[in-house]
């Protein structure tokens, strides 16, 4: 579980070069965490990424050349991580370096590197002095570096430069067909569980540590079944915030044994109150018994099944916790005027393409299927989780 990125373009400008730089800038977010109807300005908090995105809804009519663009943008970022650009860029410090240093330490022969360089350079990743000198953006710096703590070069180079990126190109074919691979399908290559697991694993740590930090009151919980929690990430950190929790992950096999191996990174006292079940959630009958939770989280899986799926998945949560326990359902949402954010509609394009059938998700959908569950209808909050990108729904089952 956790958080995803898709790098798309954004706003008119006067060069292609421009339009191409515009395009990479937005292929960040912003985290942050307020009402989703809340009218205060939406201000990142200290150590948070922060970009800005406002061109994506700004004007009145569509940059086709930025949006048809943009994806030369992300190809130049995935293949800076690819290839080491940015690491040896760093290593070289203040004075920088040159594209023949960066042949070299690279491996990257010719004149590509330069061709490379400038794409780089006009996407604003990196800079070029009068002298030919490469120096790094204070984002690229910051995000991109290895040896950076706020590092999630990996997220983006194995999860959405080698994964979602190509299976983005069959979403023409999938529309037409409404064929496609289903998650549990796809991550049984043990390859691909890896990749995708392990990619994910520090945003979703990230995500998780700002909710129990600025939003979500624990109190003192004693259970947590975390479905479809993929590493384990939220868990290690709710148990961590709460003395005496324990959870309970419950996971398709190939992603718990990479899950199973994350685990042995955390401290004794984490590993003995977080296990990992086998089970694909969707699955009728989950392995737990009723009435035994005080929360259950479903992180980026309302987005990820049929559309068929999540309501009983909703029912299966409701009759697993106790009286006056909580559902926490954390996912792709765009608001329910259905016109944006662009990031969080683009997200839940993409789940079309290893989920042909499944439902575009805004607020308004999640609470009324909470309300068929058994939820108390009216006493569901919703909150802004990643800004511009995902939503927390949180419903409370009566005491």
């Amino acid at each position: 579980s956790s958080c995803l990125l898709l790098a798309l373009p954004t706003k008119l400008s006067t060069s292609m070069a421009f339009k191409v730089a515009a395009a990479a800038r937005r292929a960040v977010w912003q985290r942050g965490l307020l009402p989703v109807q809340s009218k205060l300005p939406l201000v990142a908090p200290c150590g948070v990424r922060r970009f800005s995105r406002n061109s994506w809804e700004s004007g009145d009519d569509v940059d086709l050349d930025s949006v048809a663009y943009g994806f030369m943008a992300s190809q130049a970022l995935f293949t800076g991580l690819e290839v080491g650009v940015f690491d040896q860029i760093a290593t070289a410090g203040e004075k920088g370096c040159s594209a023949e240093v960066l042949q070299k330490a690279c491996g990257v022969e010719g004149p590509r590197m330069t061709t490379l360089l400038t794409a780089l350079t006009a996407v604003k990743c990196v800079r070029r002095d009068p002298n030919g000198l490469y120096t790094l953006s204070p984002n690229t710096a910051k995000f991109m570096v290895t040896t950076s703590k706020q590092y999630y070069g990996d997220y983006l180079l194995y999860q959405i430069g080698r994964q979602f990126y190509h299976r983005m190109g069959a979403l023409p074919e999938v529309m037409k067909t409404g064929k496609a691979p289903s998650y549990a399908s796809w991550f049984s290559d043990p390859e691909v569980a890896k990749t995708y697991t392990q990619a994910q694993h520090n945003g979703s740590v990230a995500t998780a540590k700002y909710l129990v930090k600025k939003k979500l009151q624990l109190g003192g919980i004693e259970s947590m079944l975390d479905v479809g929690g993929g590493s384990g990430a939220f868990s290690y950190v709710f148990t961590e915030a709460t003395p005496g929790l324990k959870s309970t992950v419950l996971e398709l096999p190939e992603v718990c044994r990479t899950g199973e191996s994350i685990k042995t990174q955390q401290s004794k006292d984490i590993q003995d109150r977080v296990n990992f079940v086998e089970l694909d959630a969707t699955s009728p009958d989950w392995p737990v018994s009723d009435n035994s939770f005080d929360i259950v989280l479903m992180s980026y899986i309302s987005g990820s099944v049929p559309e068929s799926v999540i309501l009983p998945l909703y029912k299966n949560a409701f009759k697993a916790l106790r009286p006056g326990g909580r559902l926490l359902v954390h996912d792709f949402m765009v608001n329910d005027s259905l016109d944006g954010p662009a990031l969080g509609a683009l997200w839940g394009l993409q789940h079309v393409t290893v989920n042909a059938h499944g439902l575009g998700l805004c607020p308004a959908e999640i609470i009324q299927r909470m309300g068929q569950a058994g939820f108390e209808q009216q006493k569901c909050e919703a909150h802004e989780m990643i800004q511009g990108m995902t939503k927390l729904i949180v419903a409370h089952k009566s005491a």
